[in-house]
């Protein structure tokens, strides 16, 4: 059979650094978007500082074309109701008379230890699992990596659980977390590291086989005998060997540092805004998310008139400054699709409060959107909603579920707020106890054990019935 050249379609999914740009963009928080936003300007003279808006550049309104509606995108005046003031002024808290700024509202510090156990109570794991993902969460450090030996985390173990889990029954929930976002947290070494990364890719993405082999093999010596000695050790081409270095270079080797914890004296702005009108729920992107950069023209028009290699500059900082305004338009899209998601699911949560939340997950919403778990967790991670019930993490709106008698499921927000009401209704001279709380939950067909009781009441740091008492 002779060789012949043959031409054919296909869809790849290639790591590109502007894919890159836009996974990275998708996860800052908005003062860290705002701090990229500021470096970028400095380094790249094609991208200039927009004027900020009338209402002022902190003012959390609707960028133009952002709401949630379903009717065409409107003039400014669509902003403002009859009597000229703006609605962000309207759609404060409800009954409150605090009129702070969404902005002023200080977070509370999340590190990648949060991060990643929020994301293990809401995975469908049984009580010993979740107890082990605890303790395989608490020994990852701040780079993502597992440093502590598998032996002594069993150790550890034996003393919780009864009977003492072995070591292939820890690995087992390893891999689960493994799963959780950043892609790579949980690793062992660098090379399960980027594999870890890579078995996100599809398998048609180009040189993704090889690099599982490099990282599985001649990666530790891939900085001193580069691409050509790794091909004439595998016998294979160097460009195809290149390639595969390419997709290695572009995974995150320390994907826990994606995860800067927020300082306790930290003020947040919201990235969306929640509001009600008409009697109907609304949701659009801040204000604060409109992107206040544009390509400076008067640069963009010396390119035609500039000499070769200044052309060639200007060009280059031209391509770049597209692509950060392209990031940041996906980075809106993407956000604003989440966000109308959480607002379907869980209109009653806003409507009637924690006890209206309903069973909600990451993978749920994004079969819903049509994105990769990874990326909704990216979406939401340190973003916050403005709404008539205060500004919220987007976290807030999901919870981990458990089954009712009715045959539907209740969230554990709902249920801590149902045991909540009940301990501010009973009698003070005889508190009700963790196993009576059970009884009358299981008698409003929300079946949950005592220890369960006992588990959320302490969440809340609500005292025993014991230390409840009160006579007189």
């Amino acid at each position: 059979m002779k060789p012949r050249l043959q031409a054919a379609l296909g869809q790849q999914l290639v790591m590109t650094p502007q894919l890159r740009q836009a996974i990275r963009l998708l996860q800052l928080s908005a003062m860290e978007l705002e701090a990229e936003l500021a470096t970028a300007v400095e380094s790249n003279p094609l991208l200039d500082w927009t004027e900020p808006s009338a209402g002022g550049e902190d003012e959390p309104r609707p960028a133009a074309g952002a709401e949630d509606g379903g009717e065409a995108p409107t003039p400014e005046p669509e902003w403002t109701m009859d009597d000229g003031e703006t609605w962000y002024e309207r759609v404060g808290p409800a009954d409150s008379d605090d009129e702070t700024p969404a902005a002023e509202q200080v977070a509370n510090a999340e590190t990648l230890q949060d991060h990643l156990l929020w994301q293990l109570h809401l995975s469908p794991l049984s009580p010993r699992d979740r107890s082990i993902g605890v303790a395989l969460i608490e020994a990852i450090d701040d780079d993502g990596y597992l440093r502590e030996p598998m032996d002594s985390l069993v150790a550890s173990l034996a003393a919780e659980l009864n009977p003492p889990p072995g070591e292939d029954e820890v690995v087992t929930v390893l891999h689960q977390v493994q799963r959780f976002d950043p892609v790579g947290t949980g690793a062992r070494s660098l090379a399960e590291c980027l594999n870890l990364q890579l078995s996100t890719l599809s398998d048609d993405t180009p040189g993704k086989a090889l690099a599982q082999q490099i990282a599985h093999g001649p990666l530790e010596r891939l900085p001193r005998i580069g691409p050509a000695g790794i091909a004439a050790e595998l016998k294979l081409d160097v460009a195809d060997v290149e390639v595969a270095v390419q997709l290695l270079r572009s995974l995150d080797p320390r994907p826990g540092s994606q995860m800067g914890a927020i300082s306790s004296d930290t003020y947040v702005t919201p990235d969306v805004v929640i509001w009600r009108q008409n009697g109907l729920w609304r949701v659009a992107l801040a204000e604060s998310m409109r992107p206040r950069i544009s390509i400076h023209r008067g640069y963009e028009s010396m390119i035609r008139h500039a000499s070769a290699s200044d052309a060639s500059y200007l060009r280059g900082h031209l391509q770049e400054a597209r692509w950060l305004l392209k990031s940041l338009e996906a980075r809106g899209d993407t956000l604003l699709k989440v966000a109308r998601c959480l607002l379907k699911q869980q209109a009653g949560f806003l409507e009637f409060g924690d006890s209206a939340l309903r069973p909600l997950t990451l993978r749920e919403v994004a079969n819903e959107v049509g994105l990769h778990e990874s990326t909704v967790s990216r979406a939401i991670a340190r973003k916050y909603a403005r709404t008539p019930r205060g500004t919220l993490p987007l976290r807030a709106f999901f919870a981990s579920g458990i089954d009712t008698g009715a045959g539907g499921e209740a969230s554990s927000t709902a249920i801590q707020a149902m045991i909540r009401r009940l301990i501010e209704a009973e009698n003070p001279r005889k508190p009700l106890s963790d196993a009576r709380l059970a009884e009358t939950l299981k008698a409003t067909g929300v079946p949950v054990a005592r220890r369960t009781v006992a588990k959320y009441r302490e969440a809340m740091s609500i005292p025993s019935s014991q230390d409840r008492v009160r006579i007189g």
